[in-house]
C-alpha cells in the first residue's frame, strides 16, 4: 500500500500544482487512499519532496531528482532560492528561509550528505543544523553561504 501511495504522490506532484500537505492529502483521499496529515508528512520526507518556487513566485511541491548526473544541482537550486540568512553559534547552524521552505532546504541539505552535518530540524522558515563542534558548524555555514 505504501509503494502505491508513494507512486500516486509522485504522479500528483508531477501533474498538479500542490503547495500544502492538506491539499496533497485531499488528492490522495480522492484517489482512494486513507491518509492522515502525519502519514503525508512522513511520505514527503521519505520521497525527498521539497518546496520550490516556480517562475511566477508561487511555491509548490517537487521531488528532488537524485540521479547521478544531477547530484547537488537541484539541492543547490532549492538552497539558493529559499535561504535568506545563515548564522552559526557553538555547534549549531541556524538557517532562515522564505516562509514554508525550511523543510525543503533541510531535505536538500540532508541529501548532500556532508560529513560535517549531523542532522537538521526544520520548522516553517527556520532550520537548526547540528555539527559535532564549532569549527564544523562554521564550515557548514560557509559552504551554505557560498551556494548563495
Amino acid at each position: 500500500m505504501k509503494a502505491a501511495r508513494h507512486e500516486k504522490i509522485k504522479e500528483l506532484i508531477r501533474n498538479h500544482h500542490i503547495d500544502t500537505q492538506e491539499e496533497l492529502a485531499g488528492r490522495l483521499r480522492e484517489a482512494g487512499f486513507s491518509v492522515t496529515q502525519a502519514t503525508v508528512s512522513r511520505d514527503i520526507r521519505e520521497l525527498k519532496v521539497t518546496k520550490v518556487t516556480d517562475n511566477d513566485g508561487r511555491s509548490r511541491y517537487a521531488i528532488i531528482d537524485s540521479g547521478p548526473e544531477q547530484t547537488g544541482d537541484s539541492q543547490t537550486r532549492v538552497i539558493r532560492q529559499a535561504v535568506t540568512s545563515v548564522k552559526s553559534g557553538q555547534n549549531l547552524v541556524v538557517i532562515r528561509t522564505a516562509p514554508g521552505m525550511a523543510m525543503g532546504v533541510a531535505a536538500a541539505l540532508d541529501s548532500l550528505k556532508w560529513e560535517e552535518l549531523l542532522g537538521c530540524i526544520a520548522g516553517d522558515d527556520t532550520i537548526f543544523c547540528a555539527a559535532e563542534n564549532n569549527e564544523q558548524a562554521l564550515a557548514v555555514a560557509e559552504r551554505i553561504r557560498l551556494m548563495l
